[in-house]
């Protein structure tokens, strides 16, 4: 059986995650963009913030979500962005898009981490600085996905 399928509930409460704060996102600035009244704005314009916001939502670059569990509740966080370093166990990015980075922060990942680099089966160390990287934590699984980006 596939990681991704094996895993699925996982990578399902992530793409939620992303998606939630994609929707708080396209909220606040939709608020916040101009002075019109909801009133005087057409159907059309709403379907148009709804997909900006679903555009927003390949730029997020951090976050977690806490969903309910047979056994109570967990923490599920993501990180994206570039791979400064990778020593040992410790891993280092840069979160943010290929154009802005939002912060920089260390993450210990642990040794039973499913890691894959440019889709093949991998250890942390085969992780190289430069590569993009999104780095998904829940209680009982870490996975790490590593890219080296394409220049053309």
């Amino acid at each position: 059986m596939s990681n991704i399928r094996k895993h699925s509930r996982l990578l399902l409460v992530a793409v939620c995650c992303v998606a939630t704060g994609a929707a708080i996102s396209a909220i606040a600035s939709a608020g916040a963009a101009t002075g019109t009244s909801h009133a005087s704005t057409s159907a059309g314009t709403h379907a148009k913030g709804r997909a900006g916001g679903l555009r927003r939502l390949a730029r997020a670059v951090q976050g977690s979500a806490v969903v309910h569990t047979a056994h109570g509740f967990a923490t599920v966080t993501f990180a994206r962005g570039k791979v400064q370093s990778v020593n040992g166990q410790q891993l280092t990015i840069a979160e943010g898009t290929r154009q802005a980075t939002y912060k920089t922060v260390t993450l210990t990942v642990p040794g039973g981490a499913v890691v894959r680099d440019n889709r093949q089966k991998a250890t942390l160390s085969d992780v190289k600085a430069g590569q993009r990287v999104l780095v998904l934590t829940a209680p009982k699984h870490t996975f790490v996905i590593a890219r080296t980006p394409q220049h053309g």
